[in-house]
C-alpha cells in the first residue's frame, strides 16, 4: 500500500521498542501505518551473542495471527457459496464421528467446546495435556521436528472429554481451526496452502507470507527465537528458529513479515477480501471474551476506540497486529524470545503490548494477550 512519506522521527516508538527488549525479547520490530504516514524501527538482536538488530523485513512465525488468514479464507468460501457459516461441519467431515451441532460459526469463534489439542487449561487452574506442545519442556525440544498429520492432532481431541455443549460458552481451542483446515480442503478439493494463494497471498501480493505445512525452514532474513528447559538438573538453552510447524498446524504454523500483516490486516478491514456482511459478522464480538470469527474486538481504551486485532506466539516468536476498524492505522510487531514450559515471558508479554496499544491508538488495556501465549 502506497504512503505518503516514511516518517522515522518518532522517537517515542524506538524507545517503546527498546524497552520491550529491557524486559526479557530478544529482538522486537514494530510497524506502524497513521495518519503521520509510516514508521519501521527495530531493537535488541537478531541472534543471541551477536550485535547486529532485527532485520526491519524479518520473516517471523506468525502463532495464532494464522487464524485469522484462515477464518477470512473460509468466509471467503462462504461468500463464494461453497458452504454456509451455519452448516454443520459433520457433514462435510464425517468420518471424524463430530458433534452434529457443531457449524462453521462455532469452529471460527472458538464455541465448539472441543479439547484442544495442544493442552487444555481449565478454570480451576488445571491443565490437561494433549500433544508435546511447548508447555512439555525438554519433550517438545526433543520432537520439534516431529511431522503431525491434522487429522492425527483432530482425533486426539477428540479423543479427550469435550469443554461444553456446543455453542453454550466460549473456550480457545487450536483445534476449532485445524477442522476449519480439513473443511477447507474437503470443500475445495485442495491443499490448504493452494486456496491461501488463490484468495489472499496472491491477491494481495503477500510475497513474504508462508503456509509451511511441516517444512521446518524460515525463509531469510529472520531473527531467531530460543527455548530454554532442563535437563539432568541444568538449564539449556536451544536455538528453535527451525522447527517442524505440523505440531501446531493452522492453529499457528505461518510465516509473515510486518509489512505483510499490515498489508493484510488493512485490506481486510478495509473490505478488499470479504462482502460487508460477512466482515460484520467476523468483527461481531462474543460477549464473554470479544472473539468475532478469528479476530479479537478489543476496546483501546481513552480515546483509541476500537481494534480489530490477533497476536500469536510459537516458540520463541510472536507477531502482533491490530487496526483501527477504517485500516486507517495499524500496529504490526515481530517479536522474538527464549520460551520456555513456564511461559515466563508472559507477564511482559501482556505489559508491552498494552504499552504499544497506548502508544499507537491513544491509551488503554488489550485484553488479547492470552492467546499469543505459546502453546496455548
Amino acid at each position: 500500500m502506497p504512503i505518503a512519506h516514511i516518517d522515522q522521527d518518532r522517537p517515542e516508538l524506538q524507545k517503546a521498542i527498546e524497552e520491550m527488549v529491557e524486559s526479557g525479547f530478544t529482538g522486537v520490530t514494530m510497524r506502524v501505518h497513521d495518519e503521520r504516514g509510516e514508521w519501521v524501527g527495530s531493537a535488541g538482536k537478531r541472534k543471541l551473542g551477536e550485535t547486529a538488530k532485527p532485520p526491519t523485513n524479518g520473516h517471523v512465525r506468525i502463532g495464532s495471527n494464522t487464524k485469522t488468514f484462515t477464518a477470512t479464507l473460509v468466509l471467503q468460501l462462504v461468500a463464494e457459496g461453497a458452504i454456509g457459516l451455519d452448516a454443520q461441519v459433520a457433514d462435510f467431515l464425517p468420518e471424524l464421528g463430530l458433534d452434529p451441532e457443531i457449524t462453521v460459526r462455532m469452529l471460527l469463534q472458538h464455541t465448539s467446546g472441543v479439547f484442544n489439542f495442544t493442552g487444555e487449561y481449565y478454570d480451576d487452574g488445571t491443565f490437561a495435556p494433549g500433544i508435546a506442545a511447548t508447555t512439555a519442556g525438554q519433550e517438545w525440544v526433543d520432537s520439534r521436528f516431529k511431522t503431525y498429520r491434522p487429522e492425527e492432532l483432530v482425533r486426539l481431541a477428540l479423543s479427550k472429554p469435550t469443554r461444553f455443549e456446543p455453542g453454550t460458552d466460549w473456550s480457545y481451542s487450536n483445534t476449532n481451526y485445524v477442522l476449519a483446515r480439513l473443511l477447507i480442503e474437503r470443500i475445495t478439493g485442495r491443499p490448504l496452502a493452494e486456496e491461501m494463494q488463490r484468495l489472499i497471498l496472491g491477491p494481495l501480493g503477500l510475497s513474504d507470507t508462508v503456509v509451511p505445512d511441516t517444512d521446518p525452514e524460515i525463509p531469510e532474513p529472520h531473527t531467531h527465537a530460543y527455548y530454554r528447559y532442563e535437563e539432568a538438573g541444568r538449564q539449556k538453552t536451544v536455538d528453535v528458529t527451525r522447527q517442524n510447524p505440523s505440531w501446531i498446524s493452522t492453529g499457528g504454523d505461518m510465516i509473515s513479515t510486518v509489512q505483510d500483516l499490515h498489508t493484510f490486516i488493512s485490506a481486510l478491514v478495509g473490505g478488499k477480501l470479504l462482502p460487508a456482511p460477512l466482515l460484520a459478522e467476523m468483527c461481531k464480538p462474543h460477549p464473554k471474551v470479544g472473539y468475532g470469527l478469528g479476530v479479537f474486538v478489543q476496546d483501546a481504551g481513552g480515546n483509541g476506540g476500537t481494534v480489530i486485532t490477533h497476536n500469536g506466539g510459537m516458540a520463541g516468536h510472536v507477531a502482533l497486529m491490530y487496526s483501527t476498524p477504517d485500516g486507517s492505522r495499524t500496529l504490526t510487531a515481530a517479536l522474538n524470545y527464549v520460551d520456555d514450559a513456564a511461559l515466563s515471558m508472559a507477564e511482559a508479554f501482556q505489559k508491552a503490548t498494552q504499552r504499544l496499544v497506548n502508544e499507537v491508538f491513544g491509551g488503554g488495556q488489550d485484553g488479547s494477550a492470552d492467546a499469543a501465549e505459546p502453546g496455548r
